[in-house]
């Protein structure tokens, strides 16, 4: 079902490879809020959102809030869903707390929020490695069929953000492992549902580093070392204007 192979002249570790097997095969499966068909639609609209005329004309608006219209989608989503998924894909670094609370407003749950933000970044984590390999795309996976288990974490409150998260003193035991060695603000970010939360953070510490080795400026967890990792990671998000 994962149909997560490379035929490249570089060579892709297993570890990386297996990490993105486990996150196709969780993209497809029924979530804690999302059943398995509208997860893999959630994957096909960061794909849509691509060739998107309304992303685009946002994209080239001085703001994206003067621009208004419909986006060019299809599927059991609804309309404050695409919305989330285009933006988040096509422009996150212009977005708002009042476009948030225009979402939740719209119906929108705040774990369908937190659960949908997931799939987007881990689809965009292996579409992204891919292309930059001069590799197509994966074919999204099949839904598989099953019911969510409805969790949201008994700790979550709202906080400083624009999602309710865990700290790691309301941490329960039915949460499961959620910070271990690590507990800054991005990692808390999914702690609302944190099967969400494990999901992502499995397959983007593979593609980074583990949290407990983020202190350790003297890694070799890697091929490249710390220093040329923290270059080509600050160039990057000084391109996608990302000031985390």
């Amino acid at each position: 079902m994962s149909g997560i192979e490379y035929d490249t002249p570089y060579h892709v570790r297993e570890s990386l490879v297996a990490a993105q097997r486990l996150a196709w095969r969780r993209i497809a499966e029924p979530g804690a809020w999302l059943d398995g068909e509208r997860r893999v639609a959630v994957a096909g609209e960061v794909r849509a959102a691509g060739d998107c005329a309304l992303c685009r004309e946002r994209k080239q608006a001085l703001s994206p809030f003067a621009v208004a219209g419909e986006h060019a989608a299809s599927g059991p989503l609804g309309a404050a869903e695409v919305e989330l998924i285009h933006r988040l894909t096509s422009d996150p670094g212009r977005l708002r707390r009042s476009w948030a609370e225009g979402i939740l407003a719209a119906g929108v749950s705040e774990e369908v929020y937190v659960e949908i933000v997931g799939i987007v970044c881990m689809v965009m984590i292996v579409d992204t490695f891919r292309r930059a390999l001069g590799l197509p795309q994966f074919d999204l996976p099949a839904p598989v069929a099953g019911t969510q288990s409805g969790y949201r974490a008994p700790g979550a409150r709202r906080h400083d953000a624009w999602i309710s998260l865990v700290q790691p003193d309301d941490v329960v035991e039915s949460d499961g492992d959620l910070y271990g060695a690590a507990a800054s603000p991005v990692v808390k970010a999914l702690s609302l549902v944190p099967e969400a939360k494990r999901a992502y953070w499995d397959l983007a510490e593979e593609h980074y580093l583990p949290g407990s080795e983020m202190t350790d400026f003297a890694t070799g967890a890697r091929a490249i070392d710390r220093m040329q990792m923290e270059l080509v990671a600050g160039r990057v998000s000084a391109l996608h204007q990302c000031v985390y």
